[in-house]
């Protein structure tokens, strides 16, 4: 069953940003699509099976903090 996870990613301000946040997200285990809205601060995932501290330590990774 596909499920939905949307976190709060502040400090996102180019399409750097986007493309470091988006590439990090989608190599987590499960993960089908990844939208990041920089107007919002938004990043949306959508998948099966999403684990919240992994797809959090991702965003970590690309250098930003979720919430």
């Amino acid at each position: 069953m596909a499920e939905t996870i949307t976190y709060t990613v502040a400090g996102m301000t180019c399409d750097h940003c986007t493309h470091a946040v988006s590439s990090e997200v989608a190599s987590v285990a499960g993960v089908a699509g990844v939208e990041v809205d920089l107007a919002t601060k938004l990043v949306t995932v959508t998948g099966e099976g999403l684990d919240d501290q992994r797809l959090r330590a991702a965003i970590e990774e690309a250098g930003y903090e979720a919430s």
